[in-house]
């Protein structure tokens, strides 16, 4: 069981996929120029922070592709519980091994929670984006910031025309 998981989240992570329709057109298999995951039902900002709304509670991480391009994650650095973020502003930064990059608020909201893990563990930034390496909850001040946000197709084709930028 565990077997068939990783296999199928190395899959589709690696955007593996065969199409018997086109088949006569393409190889078997085609791998996307984007090997980060990301996930459906969530939203991106172009600055690589990915927002989960659920209810009232947003939550902010950065995104895998993100994560990936900064290398092993050494520390971070958050805000306190109840301060305010403003969308397309600073709210902390993030220290890997390669460089120090700053954080970008994909919302504006009051902060009511923030990850106390990632003070002892910001490598789960690295391992676990979307999960265990969220780093804060907001209290959306604005919900229709969101709309403005990117979706998972919007936001991937987003990452592989910037890679083949670069």
């Amino acid at each position: 069981m565990a077997l068939r998981m990783w296999a199928s989240s190395t899959a589709n992570a690696l955007k593996l996929s065969s199409s018997a329709s086109r088949s006569h057109l393409l190889p078997a298999f085609s791998i996307s120029r984007c090997f980060s995951s990301v996930l459906e039902g969530l939203k991106y900002a172009n600055s690589h922070e990915w927002v989960k709304h659920e209810g009232s509670v947003a939550t902010i991480g950065i995104s895998d592709h993100a994560q990936d391009h900064l290398g092993e994650v050494v520390f971070v650095e958050l805000p306190e519980e109840k301060s305010s973020v403003s969308k397309e502003k600073n709210f902390g930064a993030v220290e890997s091994v390669k460089a120090t990059s700053e954080i970008i608020s994909p919302i504006s909201g009051e902060v009511i929670e923030v990850n106390t893990k990632l003070a002892d563990s910001p490598g789960l930034i690295n391992s676990s984006p979307y999960e265990e390496g969220w780093m804060i909850k907001v209290k959306p001040s604005n919900p229709a910031e969101l709309e403005s946000l990117m979706g998972s197709k919007e936001y991937t084709k987003f990452c592989e025309e910037e890679d083949a930028a670069h």
